[in-house]
């Protein structure tokens, strides 16, 4: 079994966490509630049979990873051992079975709004080590390989006024694109289950900017059918929740319709992917690029992916900074401590609000909220 550390040993409510988060807050926030919490310091992924183990016979929450499966058979058990609410450390939950959460009134949390900027500033820098074969180079340079200047060496992509094609227009997607619009002043399409307003209105007020100062301005659409992404643009990236419908949403059909040269981003959930087809796709178009931070089976990747030249790649990273780690610590630390305060669910989108140093005696995010009533 890993390494456990317990923290106010005599608080009223068993809280497990099954790693060791970021920052000092969120530990100051539950030992403050007066709760017992029960941190795994391992760094090895904590596996069902251990948290099986762990929850024992009486365990009020827990904060979990998205490394882990929290199925039906996992709730039934933190629901007998008088489990009331779970946080997932993570904006995304397709490793949670909600359904089965809510159907055993276990309140799941999730932290969303710290990690838009931060995760689309990830993208930003896959999209340039893509285009400007950054990762190449560098390894080029540490092989002691440069003797000087040549006219083609290696030859990037230019992204000034070129298509961005956005999957998924929420706030990590739309964030990205905005960025990437107003450095590089390309031109956007996106899909998208619904009209995204905000972003078309940002991009007029933009074009406004550019009129003025005797630019051209860039275009916004929506289209309804992906194909048309995926034919037009020459940045496709990737910001949709993981569920049936986008499971390998980039298939072999979709990578023969895009165009050879294109790049392809994704930090939003490897499966998105059908990665055996991305492989063959770049094996077969060397000027195609992608850049990826997640991966299918995570954190085994498949064959090829680290081996060409046309793959870039990080161990899952795009959160991973001290301010959004930290906060999405802050985060679920209030979601445990106001569900078993049984404080009201917080109905304003400003999340900024629980990361000042006085956060309102609320939850702030709950997916299945409506399970709150039944407590």
């Amino acid at each position: 079994m890993s390494n456990w550390k317990v923290f106010n040993k005599s608080g009223k409510h068993r809280v497990l966490v099954t790693k060791m988060l970021p920052g000092e807050e969120w530990l100051d926030i539950l030992i403050g509630a007066n709760y017992r919490i029960e941190v795994n310091l391992s760094n090895e992924i904590t596996t069902k049979s251990e948290i099986v183990k762990k929850i024992g016979g009486n365990c009020k929450a827990i904060i979990g990873q998205l490394t882990e499966n929290w199925d039906e058979a996992l709730f039934q058990i933190f629901s007998s051992a008088g489990g009331v609410v779970y946080c997932n450390y993570a904006v995304g939950y397709n490793n949670v079975n909600v359904k089965a959460a809510s159907k055993y009134k276990i309140a799941i949390g999730n932290t969303p709004g710290v990690l838009a900027e931060t995760t689309s500033e990830m993208t930003v820098a896959l999209t340039m080590a893509c285009a400007r074969r950054i990762v190449e180079a560098d390894s080029f340079m540490g092989k002691g390989s440069f003797k000087g200047w040549l006219p083609n060496l290696f030859l990037g992509k230019r992204l000034y006024g070129s298509t961005l094609g956005i999957i998924g227009a929420g706030r990590i997607g739309s964030a990205f694109a905005l960025m990437m619009i107003k450095a590089f002043q390309m031109n956007l399409i996106y899909f998208s289950n619904r009209e995204n307003p905000d972003i078309e209105n940002t991009i007029n007020e933009y074009n406004n900017f550019l009129r003025k100062t005797n630019d051209k301005p860039v275009s916004v659409k929506r289209v309804m059918v992906i194909e048309n992404l995926l034919r037009e643009a020459d940045v496709i990236s990737l910001h949709t929740p993981l569920n049936e419908a986008t499971h390998h949403m980039i298939d072999k059909n979709a990578f023969s319709i895009m165009k050879n040269d294109a790049i392809l981003i994704n930090t939003s959930r490897g499966s998105i992917i059908d990665e055996k087809s991305l492989v063959e796709h770049c094996e077969n178009n060397p000027l195609f690029m992608a850049g990826l931070d997640v991966f299918e089976n995570e954190p085994l990747m498949n064959d090829g992916l680290v081996d060409l030249d046309n793959i870039v790649v990080a161990p899952h990273i795009a959160s991973a900074t001290k301010w959004t780690r930290e906060g999405m610590a802050k985060l679920s630390a209030l979601n445990i401590k106001g569900v078993l305060e049984n404080y009201a669910f917080s109905k304003s989108e400003d999340i900024s609000l629980f990361l000042s140093q006085k956060p309102p005696n609320s939850i702030p995010s709950i997916v299945n909220s409506e399970v709150l009533y039944f407590k």
